[in-house]
């Protein structure tokens, strides 16, 4: 155990889901300028939500944090989301700063981990973690596209958060984590940058694709944690969607159903991408976290994320 996950993840602005823009927004034509300026007005409100929240949930002022993680993949904000909102928040003037772009749905994962990696190079150091994604404001009514049509369906938009630190109590520690990138599979999943905005990427492929491949690619990140699939209670999985959730249960060798949280947040919140996982992670705190979990996360490249949560004793 290298670190601890303090605090409880807040995810912000999120009862249904929830889309960022008006509906009638998504019937009109817009362009990249003005999806990105909606991107921007949401996910500044979302951030500051998420992050006061959280920081306030692990009893701790914004002062007291040392670094912050920022993911999000579905506009741009150069400054990054953290520094736009770093005043408004109460950060100090020496803050690090991580942003990262480009993880999709895997963020979720990847950026706790990140997170973790930074406190843990520093102990005694708090990171607070925020991923933000407004998926909706990629919906293109406009194409006949299937990947276009099953975003419309499957999209929705949120923001969570979490404080990590090697000191204070815990919700859980985090053992270590892995990545598995797989060759030859940039097109499986991700984004094309068109004219109009950015147009999404799902490739028919992803379940089978999984359901040959994810057992071995699983395997491959605990055997590097020296652990094995044995040694794991329960998954915590992003749930792509509801045939991706399938396929993993297939390749897994779990029985049908067995991600029920997975998709119950699937069903009330949609794919928020990065950030859905933390709000999979919310609800198993609140069943009861078991004695080993294994978040999991799929995203572009394609790649599979995962990190490993050991409750107190």
């Amino acid at each position: 155990m290298f670190d601890r996950l303090s605090g409880v993840f807040d995810n912000a602005g999120i009862d249904e889901r929830q889309l960022v823009a008006p509906l009638a927004w998504y019937g009109e034509n817009h362009g990249w300028a003005e999806r990105n300026k909606a991107y921007l007005a949401a996910a500044d409100t979302l951030f500051v939500d998420a992050a006061r929240a959280a920081i306030e949930r692990a009893g701790l002022s914004p002062t007291d944090i040392d670094g912050v993680v920022a993911v999000s993949t579905t506009g741009i904000a150069t400054p990054s989301l953290e520094a736009r909102n770093a005043q408004a928040i109460g950060f100090r003037p020496d803050i690090r700063r991580v942003p990262v772009f480009g993880l999709g749905c895997a963020g979720g994962v990847s950026g706790l981990a990140t997170a973790a990696r930074l406190a843990a190079a520093e102990p005694g150091s708090r990171w607070l973690f925020v991923t933000v994604e407004t998926c909706s404001i990629s919906i293109r009514l406009d194409s006949d596209d299937p990947a276009a049509i099953v975003a419309t369906a499957l999209f929705g938009d949120g923001a969570a958060a979490a404080v990590i630190s090697t000191e204070g109590d815990a919700l859980a520690h985090v053992e270590g984590s892995g990545e598995r990138l797989w060759p030859g599979t940039l097109e499986i999943m991700g984004w094309r940058v068109e004219d109009p905005g950015l147009a999404v990427v799902f490739d028919r492929a992803i379940p089978p694709f999984l359901e040959s491949n994810l057992r071995e690619g699983l395997d491959a990140i605990l055997d590097g944690l020296g652990l094995s699939f044995a040694d794991v209670d329960r998954l915590c999985s992003h749930p792509g969607g509801a045939k991706v959730l399938t396929a993993m249960e297939s390749a897994l060798g779990l029985q049908t159903g067995t991600l029920d949280i997975e998709r119950a947040v699937l069903r009330k919140h949609g794919n928020m991408s990065a950030p859905t996982v933390l709000f999979v992670l919310e609800a198993l705190i609140e069943r009861g976290l078991p004695s080993r979990t294994l978040m999991t996360a799929l995203g572009p490249g394609f790649t599979l994320a995962a990190l490993s949560l050991k409750r107190p004793a």
